[in-house]
């Protein structure tokens, strides 16, 4: 049985390796992923090489169809490579897993979920390397899940060495579960600036792309059509708003389980011809450039990256307190964020954003200078790295490297 105890607490120095410190950044995910492959892949090709040396391994089910995290790699600089795995226990994996590790004389494994938070506890008690990772939060619906999976998960994650949290939300669940503070470090996600932009040029293309006339207020959301986001209250709401404002539009962009639920819900509150789902939407930049408004509904979050892509191509923002989402976006500041799960709130919100063009362009500009600098790609990784160097002063000295005199030899 594998014994689960707290990681003993080595020194913390910070110091530069005299070779690239080696890093495997692990996850395993079904689909199309989400938000964390952003942050895996962008962040891995911005890393520096001389300092990093990173492999992203990615754990595939044979059995998923859609999965395609290889072709997203591999248009970027990335040591990318996958572990194959034939069902969710397949032994293999884990002898494919250690040969990689020690193929690649990797030092810190870098975990990312549930299943790889344990595989990356395994390796660090059998195989030598720190155990890091960073929770992304817990966000499924299964009884199993809820019930088994995330506390377990909780619970591992506190007796890890270090783990960095996406929100403060996140971080006190981990202090709950018996993590020290000091332990856990609340780095919020991030977007590149440079890489979402809005174009005022490309708006009526993209309003014609998405069906929005001239004089249509497009109100957006973006998201899986799960629980979780909660559109069964922001149709409830829309349905509020727009007996006020006939001329708002509501598109929801994505796909999930609950697709024939809001639908139905839409068909019986004689919203067909205002609300739309699009399904899943591929370019979410040209999608915002048909938007007046974004909007969060959901009841749970992380930190989430379609807040900040909003605010980085300056679309106005009405968004739930859920998770982190409040830490990225202010109330009054860069948008409006309201109690989750209030749909009267909800519709005076949107109400209120669309009636005072003034402020919510105020709370627009606000949002862009924020993901420019204390929210932007760069800042958080420089903050990452700064935990990888802390974690390296815990790794036993390096042999030297071959040829490499000692202070006792001359040349």
């Amino acid at each position: 049985m594998l014994r689960i105890g707290r990681a003993v607490r080595g020194p913390e120095n910070t110091r530069l390796p005299d070779r690239p410190l080696r890093i495997l950044e692990l996850r395993s995910v079904r689909g199309t992923g989400g938000g964390p492959e952003k942050t895996i892949l962008l962040g891995t090709a911005r890393t520096d090489p001389s300092r990093y040396a990173i492999t992203v391994c990615y754990l595939r089910d044979e059995r998923d169809p859609v999965f395609h995290i290889d072709r997203r790699a591999q248009d970027l600089p990335v040591d990318y490579v996958e572990i194959r795995e034939r069902h969710s226990f397949d032994r293999q994996v884990w002898h494919q897993l250690k040969a990689l590790v020690k193929a690649r004389q990797i030092e810190i494994v870098h975990a990312h979920d549930y299943k790889t938070d344990l595989l990356a506890w395994m390796l660090g008690r059998r195989a030598g390397v720190i155990p890091f990772a960073t929770a992304h939060g817990w966000t499924g619906h299964s009884a199993r899940e809820r019930y088994v999976y995330y506390p377990a998960d909780r619970y591992l994650l506190a007796r890890f060495p270090h783990v960095v949290a996406v929100s403060t939300d996140i971080k006190q669940q981990l202090v709950g579960a018996g993590a020290r503070p000091d332990d856990v470090t609340v780095v919020l996600n991030a977007i590149d600036p440079a890489a979402f932009v809005r174009r005022r040029e490309d708006e009526p293309a993209a309003r014609r792309r998405f069906g929005v006339a001239a004089g249509e207020f497009a109100i957006g959301a973006v998201g899986r059509l799960e629980p979780q986001k909660d559109f069964a209250a922001l149709i409830r709401a829309f349905a509020g708003v727009v007996a006020r404002i006939p001329e708002a539009r509501l598109l929801i962009a994505g796909d999930g389980s609950l697709r024939r639920d809001l639908q139905a819900q839409i068909d019986v509150l004689n919203l067909g011809g205002v609300c739309q789902l699009l399904g899943h939407v591929d370019d979410v930049a040209l999608f915002h450039h048909a938007l007046d408004l974004f909007v969060q509904s959901s009841v749970y979050e992380g930190t989430p990256n379609s807040v900040l892509e909003a605010m980085a191509l300056e679309t106005g923002i009405v968004a739930t307190d859920a998770g982190g989402t409040a830490e990225l976006a202010r109330d009054q500041v860069e948008g409006i964020i309201i109690r989750y799960g209030d749909v009267e709130m909800l519709t005076s919100a949107v109400l209120a954003a669309i009636q005072r063009t003034d402020l919510r362009c105020e709370r627009v500009r606000a949002a862009r200078r924020r993901v420019e600098t204390e929210l932007s790609f760069d800042t958080r990784l420089r903050r990452v790295e700064a935990i990888y160097d802390r974690l390296a002063g815990r790794l036993p000295p390096r042999p030297p490297r071959e040829n490499q005199l000692t202070p006792c030899e001359t040349s």
